[in-house]
């Protein structure tokens, strides 16, 4: 089955005779192209109110993004959404589309987080960020009209690798409470071991270069691939963690991985449901606009945290 048409369009135009891989960028660069990919995102949708807001991280201030959804009459719970690039890219408002839709379409209050980025903040900057946030949004939910009993987490792409991260630390911690977690297209292996990083490695937008070299920035020339808060599938207890979406894309290099994460929670005994899109590339879940299978997707999504966060 051959990639979306109207994604095929989009790598057609992006593969030009000037096109650079992003491991040919700076990071400068690189951050002004992920501003400028922002823009093929999904139209606005309309949510009841966007506040803007930081708080206390363990390295000083970090901003966060509140989405209230049109009142449904009765507190909601929350979703805690960390933006995907890899560690090094986004801020909140790359990550504005699927946190808008999100809180649209489920009904919950989402929370977006910008948290510190490699290669100036490397690992373990970016968990640090995300747990203190989990942590604050446990605490202090209902100023922002949610239910802190009822949290989840998720993100794509890095964002996913931290939502993953965030669970197993909060089920080792004992709190906060999680009661689901939505991994689209997580990586979730930084040894690059599993087959679609070979099978999908050029000509899908994430190419195995640009991986290499966002874990290189991310890592830091001491950082261990291995270690479970940046992999988390290498955990060695995942028993115990919350229900799991996990999301992924035919044509994508983190397919497999993504997919041997939710495989692992599985035979850990965690509920763990897959949905791979077959004609789907990375990066699709906040393309709407390119594609009605891409809006499908994250309104599937967004049913899947009504159930577990609103209904």
């Amino acid at each position: 089955m051959p990639v979306d048409p109207n994604f095929q369009a989009l790598l057609d135009n992006l593969a030009g005779p000037d096109a650079k891989d992003l491991a040919d960028l700076t990071i400068g660069e690189a951050r002004d192209l992920e501003v400028l990919m922002g823009m093929l995102e999904s139209d606005k949708v309309h949510v009841d109110s966007v506040e803007d807001r930081t708080i206390p991280g363990p390295a000083g201030e970090i901003p966060i993004r509140v989405y209230h959804p049109d009142a449904r009459g009765s507190r909601p719970g929350i979703l805690l959404w960390f933006h995907g690039g890899g560690w090094c890219l986004g801020n909140l408002q790359s990550g504005d589309g699927p946190a808008r839709q999100l809180a649209s379409s489920s009904g919950a209050v989402v929370v977006s987080v910008e948290y510190r980025l490699a290669p100036e903040h490397p690992f373990p900057a970016g968990p640090e960020d995300c747990w203190a946030a989990l942590n604050w949004v446990a605490n202090h939910g209902s100023e922002l009209g949610g239910d802190p009993a009822r949290i989840a987490v998720g993100g794509d792409s890095a964002g996913g690798n931290l939502a993953a991260v965030v669970a197993i630390k909060a089920r080792d911690a004992g709190a906060p409470f999680i009661c689901h977690q939505l991994l689209v297209y997580p990586g979730t292996d930084l040894t690059m071991s599993h087959p679609s990083i070979e099978e999908n490695a050029e000509g899908f937008l994430l190419t195995k270069r640009s991986m290499i070299w966002f874990a290189d920035l991310y890592l830091g020339p001491d950082g261990d691939p291995r270690d479970p808060e940046a992999s988390p599938i290498f955990a060695d207890d995942l028993s115990g963690v919350a229900p799991a979406t996990v999301i992924t894309a035919m044509f994508d290099p983190l397919r497999d991985e993504g997919e041997a994460y939710a495989e692992a929670l599985r035979q850990a005994g965690v509920e763990a449901r897959t949905e791979r899109y077959d004609t789907m590339i990375h990066g699709f879940f906040s393309m709407g606009s390119i594609s009605p299978i891409a809006d499908h997707a994250i309104n599937d999504a967004a049913a899947i945290l009504r159930e577990a966060l609103v209904d």
